[in-house]
């Protein structure tokens, strides 16, 4: 049982990337055993229109594994909020990477639907 579910979050886990921008899921990884430090990687020169993923520690089987990290291409108006790992009532949380809207798109995006500009005082 207990390995079945670590496979099921696993394959959750590696299957978000493929989901579309819209789609979101819920996936709670609480775990007794710290992950190692992280690795050091030699990213190559960057890539046009891309953004570097770093690497990270994924919990599969049982033990940490290493992700390598990876160029993703940019979204415009997104950061990269990249995969980690948080204390959390003495056990070790995962936070799956996600994208993020910039605030200052958020902004823009509110005045668009709104039909209106704040005024600026300065």
């Amino acid at each position: 049982m207990l390995l079945r579910n670590i496979l099921l979050c696993s394959l959750l886990v590696s299957g978000a990337v493929a989901l579309p921008a819209h789609a979101q899921v819920n996936l709670n990884i609480d775990i007794d055993i710290a992950p190692p430090v992280p690795r050091v990687e030699v990213v190559r020169p960057p890539r046009v229109g891309h953004i570097w993923a770093p690497g990270y520690w994924r919990w599969e089987q049982g033990r940490h594994e290493w992700v390598a990290g990876r160029w993703m291409e940019k979204r415009r108006g997104s950061r990269w909020v990249p995969e980690r790992w948080e204390p959390r009532d003495g056990r070790h949380h995962f936070e799956p990477g996600h994208w993020e809207r910039e605030p200052e798109h958020r902004e823009h995006e509110h005045e668009r639907k709104h039909g209106h500009e704040h005024e600026r005082r300065d």
